[in-house]
């Protein structure tokens, strides 16, 4: 149960600290006065998202803690598994400071925790009913979560949505092969068209700088052949003009020397260079002459290699600035043609895969089926029983759950609450049929039929008397006051009939002043308690008959 509330620069409270008892509390005050603050602060403490809007102007910052004691055991185990359990086994300390800038920080028993941590024990803490969960009785599509959280349903569903999940990405991705069939048999034929292409010419990584440097020879032979003639004849002669060559020169020079070599050392040297040099000259007459024989080509050998020059330039302008980068576009080309030729296989395994999924999800499904259809009819007992007891003994209430082929994120069910609130009256969908007092008294019995198992200590009811007045306000006390006898309520009310049933009543009082506006928070005594029932009968004008009257509702009240 909740214990303590602290709240520091929360909107207009500066500072207040709520002490709660066991039984039913109330808080009451004037219309703006601060006490949707109260239920926004305990929001904060549960983990819901917050704003820089909710600090009170003029601070950098706003503080909300709560202390719960009696805790449950599962979350006592929790907590020791987490390290967050606290000196006394029995309480939890929870605070949020909220800064301007946005950023919150979590502790639990002293320890920092995230948002997300809040979210995860705050239902063993507190179940709120606000004023928006009567909108959510009205939406159709919200009954089978209220089914589903009756039957206990979490752990299977939490089974079934991620194969729910994972069919839809199935369906998805084979929808998509179906898309792009026709941009995959474009691609085909494009690919398969650049393949035949780069394969048939059979390049040769390095062969263009191979064929670049014959081409440079073809187009330099008739200077390359008019020079290595003048060289050869430079070393052998040239008969028509009577010339000896180098060659001849040499040997010349070597046979005069030859006959020296026993006069001195450095002639024998000199004889010895002479016909180191004949040689010489001698083997580049033969290369020169051998250079000779390789300028002969034919045209077609011209030609072909002109051709392969081309073939290359036009595959270049194409795949790639190079041979190379020619040969890896032909290597990425030819894995992603694999990959196009094997998409009807992708997409059959996809298939199979999907109708695997189909039916392990349909199983799921099923068994989420038959135990709604279960939970359905004792929901619909409990629910009634309840409403009996708020004064609706004639109504007839079916929680109907209609299963169908298609599957959803939910199953394969549609559940939808149907009422008849009197005597001869068909069941109709709760939308069309319910006022805004029976809606409030349906979602009353609800919310204690829903809470019934559940190990949460604190009910709060942020103004269940919407729509409400009357005999039904009285009843819908009556039952506020019942459940507060097996665990602590707090109620946020402008009724009196509810605000006389309380243990504990609390003002919620604004005052302002040219600066600022303060809401501060009360513990009313039983006198000032039965001052502010006649304020909320009477209004402003409170006569000695409103006071008395007021005074007799709290003495009836407490019988």
């Amino acid at each position: 149960m909740l214990s303590l509330l602290h709240i520091e620069n929360i909107a207009v409270i500066e500072r207040a600290d709520i002490e709660f008892e066991n039984g039913l509390t109330v808080l009451t005050g004037e219309t703006g006065a601060g006490k949707s603050i109260i239920i926004d602060s305990i929001g904060a403490i549960m983990g819901q998202r917050t704003s820089r809007e909710l600090i009170r102007a003029g601070s950098s910052k706003g503080f909300v803690s709560a202390v719960f004691s009696s805790i449950p055991p599962e979350l006592t185990n929790w907590l020791q598994e987490n390290e967050l359990d606290g000196e006394e086994t029995d309480t939890v300390h929870v605070q949020r400071q909220i800064s301007a800038d946005g950023k919150s920080i979590c502790r639990v028993n002293t320890r920092p925790v995230s948002v997300s941590v809040l979210k995860k024990i705050s239902p063993f803490f507190i179940n709120i009913h606000g004023q928006h969960d009567g909108q959510k009785l009205m939406d159709d599509s919200c009954h089978i979560d209220f089914l589903d959280c009756f039957a206990g349903l979490q752990n299977s569903l939490d089974e079934y949505v991620p194969l729910y999940r994972k069919l839809l990405s199935l369906k998805e991705r084979i929808n998509e092969l179906d898309r792009s069939e026709q941009e995959r048999l474009q691609r085909l034929d494009m690919l398969t068209f650049h393949l035949d292409e780069i394969d048939s010419a059979e390049l040769i990584d390095g062969e263009e700088e191979q064929l670049e440097k014959r081409k440079a020879f073809f187009d330099n032979v008739g200077r390359l052949a008019n020079a290595l003639h003048e060289a050869y004849n430079a070393l052998d002669g040239d008969e028509n003009l009577d010339r000896m060559g180098a060659y001849d020169l040499l040997c010349l020079t070597a046979n005069a020397l030859a006959g020296l070599t026993d006069v001195s050392e450095e002639l024998r040297s000199l004889s010895e260079r002479a016909e180191e040099l004949k040689y010489l000259a001698l083997d580049l007459r033969d290369s020169v002459a051998q250079q000779q024989m390789q300028t002969d080509f034919s045209p077609e050998e011209r030609e072909a290699v002109e051709d392969r020059l081309d073939t290359i330039y036009r595959l270049k302008q194409k795949y790639g600035s190079t041979i190379s980068e020619i040969l890896e576009y032909a290597q990425h080309a030819r894995e992603e043609l694999e990959t196009l030729q094997t998409a009807d296989e992708r997409r059959e395994d996809l298939l199979n895969e999907y109708k695997t999924v189909r039916t392990q999800a349909r199983e799921y499904a099923n068994v989420l089926s038959t135990a709604r259809k279960t939970a359905a009819a004792k929901l619909e007992k409990c629910i009634v029983a309840e409403l009996s007891d708020l004064d609706m003994t004639k109504v007839r209430l079916a929680v109907r759950v209609e299963t169908r082929s298609k599957l959803t994120a939910k199953g394969i069910d549609a559940v939808s609450f149907l009422i008849s609130v009197n005597p001869g009256e068909t069941l109709r969908p709760l939308s069309k049929v319910a006022s805004g007092g029976e809606l409030s008294r349906v979602m009353l019995a609800m919310k204690n039929v829903l809470t019934a198992q559940e190990p949460v200590g604190t009910l709060i009811f942020d103004e269940i008397d919407t729509g409400i007045s009357g005999r039904t306000a009285q009843k819908v006390s009556e039952r506020l006051a019942c459940i507060a006898k097996k665990r602590q309520v707090i109620a946020i009310t402008h009724l009196p009939q509810i605000a006389a049933m309380a243990d504990a009543h609390y003002l919620i009082e604004k005052t302002s002043d040219s600066n600022s506006t303060i809401s501060n928070i009360y513990l009313l005594t039983e006198e000032e308690s039965i001052k502010e029932l006649a304020r909320m009968l009477g209004g402003v004008r409170i006569t000695d008959a409103v006071l008395q009257n007021a005074r007799e509702m709290r003495t009836l009240a407490k019988q």
